[in-house]
């Protein structure tokens, strides 16, 4: 499974700054998914997702925590 973490406020608005986006515009991640199910999670977090690829070595996605 994929490493995933949750970003911390600051990480969150350099993330949000540097792509000159809203929460809304990423894509959407369910706080029932069993990958995030033992975090500790709002619908204000922002989750990193570190896939293994094989041209890049590693590959980042970051979802939105949603209900």
């Amino acid at each position: 499974m994929p490493k995933h973490t949750k970003l911390t406020d600051k990480e969150k608005k350099e993330l949000l700054d540097h792509y000159k986006i809203t929460l809304q515009d990423l894509p959407r991640i369910s706080m029932k998914d069993p990958a995030i199910e033992g975090m500790e999670v709002t619908t204000t977090d922002i989750i990193k997702i570190e896939r293994p690829s094989a041209t890049a070595k590693e590959t980042v996605f970051y979802r939105r925590v949603v209900k």
